[in-house]
């Protein structure tokens, strides 16, 4: 089903801009800002992340990162960011739009972190925001998915805000801190309507 594929294997996936914000893919040159902030935040992000592995805040397997994004973007199978903040070009966290799917479905599901320091003041909302017109314009995506642990009642407030609906519970869907975690399953279709 040809005509289902929309992007070009060989065109990069380009800046995306936002309300305060810049989402870019990552670059090597990446590496100490995001090692730093991902560092200074580990408290934070545990509860809502898989366990790090031992070596994940190394030169080395940033670079091995940054080759498995490459590779799944070629393939069309995800299309990561990094989120800068528009008045200073500040790493403040990381999107993405993971496990697309095309023929029948047109889907992908978005994951998505925030440093601590600029956590709570709108930043993923308008990555999000931002995100969802290119998933569903330039990819030609239909779907919009996504998951968070139930007492996850920020992540819960931003997706609502963003136009997603709620629309399961997944028991032990995600190995997250090392335990199977319970999800609360949201969606946005390519006609809902942006809020």
């Amino acid at each position: 089903m040809a005509f289902f594929r929309t992007v070009s294997l060989a065109e990069p996936a380009g800046t995306i801009e936002g309300k305060g914000v810049v989402l870019r893919p990552p670059q090597m040159s990446d590496f100490e800002e995001w090692a730093a902030l991902r560092e200074r935040s580990r408290g934070f992000l545990t509860p809502w992340e898989p366990t790090w592995p031992m070596d994940d805040l190394t030169r080395g397997a940033f670079r091995r990162r940054l080759k498995r994004y490459a590779e799944d973007q070629r393939t069309d199978q995800a299309y990561a960011y990094f989120i800068f903040r528009s008045a200073d070009r500040a790493l403040v966290g990381g999107l993405t739009l993971a496990n697309v799917r095309r023929g029948v479905a047109q889907a992908g599901s978005i994951g998505y972190w925030m440093g601590e320091p600029y956590a709570r003041r709108g930043f993923m909302t308008e990555a999000v925001r931002a995100l969802a017109p290119y998933a569903f314009a330039a990819l030609r995506l239909h779907r919009l998915e996504a998951a968070c642990i139930p007492t996850n009642t920020p992540s819960m407030r931003l997706l609502e805000s963003c136009g997603f609906a709620r629309e399961g519970y997944a028991r032990q869907y995600l190995c997250i801190n090392g335990l199977w975690q319970d999800h609360l399953l949201y969606a946005r279709l390519k006609d809902d309507p942006p809020r």
